[in-house]
């Protein structure tokens, strides 16, 4: 048996477990980083440490605050916040108490929220602010099971009704606790089955009500161990972590780090990955496809206001850096050595002179890879970040995988592709093209939904993931598209339209989000929305200065901008594929209206109902309009 196989058959019932382990390991190594904001915002944050001693501490007093109010095995707490570093304090004190996280998002709405609570039966909602226990309070006739809500962030909060408690209220009655049963949470983490339930994330579904996914504490265990497997991380890392929590990409990153031991800085908040950079200096940090485009076309704006000489260099750079990774990333695959010919590398080097190196400063200096996840990244933007030095490991998983089934392995990895499974996990590929995935970290089931689970898991383990994907001949997956997402035209072709959204993403350096519309249309359409900083950025020098964003966008100057980039993107697709017309939106797409996931996914029938008029207006006259 290999080491690898070792390490993944051999792994304990639950994360709880690994929690204990590596606490009695490394005691007083750093275990996470995190900012205290300064008041009203003046200078920088203060960022203070825990280690995994004092993490312990906090993780235990949580998990026996929550066994004090009468939680049980399995019961449901419900975690109702954006990243931070309780948010992660908070799930570990409800494994180690026994009981299961319910994930809530924290713009979830008052109606879905109490679905959710509702629907997964928690006793308690772990409530970040004043909003997200005004929520409960709004809903609490709909919601017998619910006994408590504990607020971590208390300012503004009415804590006066008794089922109201804070964080803290909660992490002192359980130390008193713990003081009178001192060795509660190593019993209650030693009586945890592999097949207990750890973990109920709700898919937030584009159509219906979201489904609760049901992920024993094996799945994580599996995860952690499988993670540790693969190399890509070490004991000695640093890692950024925005990501949402309630998502699975966010949360299976917390397994991993507890596995090896190393450094994890926390903050959610979106606005500040830039500050935050230079100061965390992250040796890796997880992001989606979104976080880069808006880097890429940050990058791009900067390049274009410092004038037509600083554009054309940067536009010179692109284009060496997206050769350099073809071939460097061709030559490892042929010859197991990143190598270029000469003259393509004396032009990187000076590329990386003028433009690379900013970048990666920009980073903070130290960054060794990131992971890319939940959509699909363009090809180009991530040749372009490989040319530059910045390694983007493109990864593949579902909710209903526990997030990491498939990713790219570092030296080898191949833009382009989503990589190669996880040790202990399987992909195949259907007679339809449809993606099967095996293995520990499948889910057991949708809770309460017998039905619902049977459309998608087989008998004999096999995972129906609706995606469309190609196989290399040495196992490199390739996702093409959603199955119930690729489009037929009139005329009888087939179109995966996030490969013509990918493509448009690295030509226009303004798009924030595109939807390729053209199911059943005899030629396809375009919704455009454009990013504001940039799209404004340019207002400003051509002549449309202190306009507001919808005036912006509706210009003709725009317009014409658009169109430039569009006859663009269609001189490389095929006929059938191309964007005959176009609508820039209004406005950019976004969470709150509903189009988008909170993983900044593109939910295809909201953003078709919610602009179907401008659909309507693109085929009026044509045959099928």
């Amino acid at each position: 048996m290999s080491d690898t196989q070792t390490l993944i058959e051999n792994r304990p019932p639950s994360v709880a477990a690994l929690f204990l382990e590596r606490v009695a390991a490394t005691p007083d190594a750093e275990a996470y980083r995190y900012p205290v904001p300064a008041p009203s915002g003046q200078g920088p944050d203060d960022w203070k440490s825990l280690s995994w001693a004092e993490a312990a501490d906090r993780v235990h007093a949580i998990a026996a605050g929550l066994i004090e109010l009468g939680v049980q095995p399995e019961q449901r707490v419900a975690l109702a916040s954006s990243t931070r570093i309780e948010w992660i304090l908070v799930d570990l004190g409800i494994m180690c108490a026994g009981a299961a996280t319910t994930t809530v998002y924290p713009q979830t709405n008052a109606d879905e929220s109490a679905y959710i609570l509702s629907d997964s039966e928690s006793r308690v909602l772990i409530a970040e602010n004043a909003a997200q226990l005004a929520k409960a309070r709004e809903k609490r006739a709909e919601l017998p099971d619910l006994t408590h809500v504990v607020v971590v962030d208390t300012d503004g909060a009415d804590l006066s009704e008794d089922w109201v408690l804070s964080l803290a209220e909660l992490e002192q009655r359980g130390a008193a606790y713990l003081e009178e049963n001192p060795e509660l949470i190593k019993k209650k983490v030693a009586a945890i089955t592999s097949t207990q339930l750890a973990t109920l994330i709700y898919t937030s579904g584009t159509t219906g009500r979201p489904k609760g996914v049901r992920l024993p504490h094996d799945n994580w265990s599996y995860m952690a161990k499988a993670i540790a497997a693969t190399g890509l991380c070490t004991a000695d890392d640093v890692q950024y972590l925005w990501l949402p929590l309630a998502h699975v990409f966010g949360k299976v990153l917390t397994s991993g780090q507890i596995e090896l031991g190393h450094v994890t800085a926390v903050d959610g908040r979106v606005e500040k990955i830039i500050d935050n950079l230079p100061v965390v200096q992250p040796t890796y940090m997880a992001a989606v496809p979104r976080i880069f485009e808006k880097v890429y076309n940050g990058v791009a704006a900067k390049a274009r206001a410092g004038g037509g000489a600083k554009y054309k260099i940067f536009q010179w750079a692109a284009e060496v850096a997206r050769e350099y990774a073809k071939v460097t990333q061709d030559n490892f695959r042929r010859t197991g050595t990143a190598s270029a010919p000469f003259g393509l590398t004396a032009k990187h080097k000076v590329a990386d002179t003028l433009v690379y190196a900013k970048i990666r400063e920009a980073f903070g200096g130290r960054l060794r890879a990131c992971i890319s996840g939940s959509a699909a990244l363009a090809p180009d933007i991530g040749y372009f970040f490989s040319g530059a030095g910045i390694h983007i490991l493109e990864g593949y998983g579902l909710t209903e995988s526990s997030a990491a089934s498939l990713v790219n392995p570092g030296d080898a990895y191949r833009t382009g592709t989503v990589g190669k499974p996880l040790p202990g996990t399987e992909v195949r590929i259907a007679d339809d093209g449809e993606v099967l995935l095996r293995g520990p970290g499948i889910m057991e089931s949708y809770h309460g939904l017998p039905e619902k689970t049977a459309e998608v898991l087989e008998p004999d383990g096999w995972f129906h993931t609706g995606d469309i994907g190609e196989l290399s001949p040495d196992g490199y997956l390739r996702i093409t598209d959603r199955k119930k997402d690729l489009i037929k035209t009139s005329g009888g072709k087939y179109i995966a339209p996030a490969e013509v959204e990918g493509q448009f993403k690295a030509v226009c350096p303004y798009v924030s989000n595109i939807l390729v519309h053209g199911a059943d249309r005899n030629f396809c359409t375009a919704l455009i929305a454009l990013d504001e900083p940039s799209i404004l950025g340019w207002a400003e020098q051509n002549g449309l200065g202190g306009k507001k964003y919808a005036d912006v966008v509706a210009s003709p100057e725009v317009q014409k901008l658009v169109q430039g980039y569009v006859d663009q993107l269609n001189e490389g697709l095929q006929r059938w594929q191309t964007i005959k017309k176009f609508r820039v939106l209004p406005r950019d797409l976004d969470i709150e209206h509903g189009e988008l996931t909170p993983s900044l996914k593109l939910k295809r029938p909201v953003v078709e109902r919610t602009f179907k008029p401008l659909i309507d207006e693109m085929y009026a006259g044509t045959r099928e309009a």
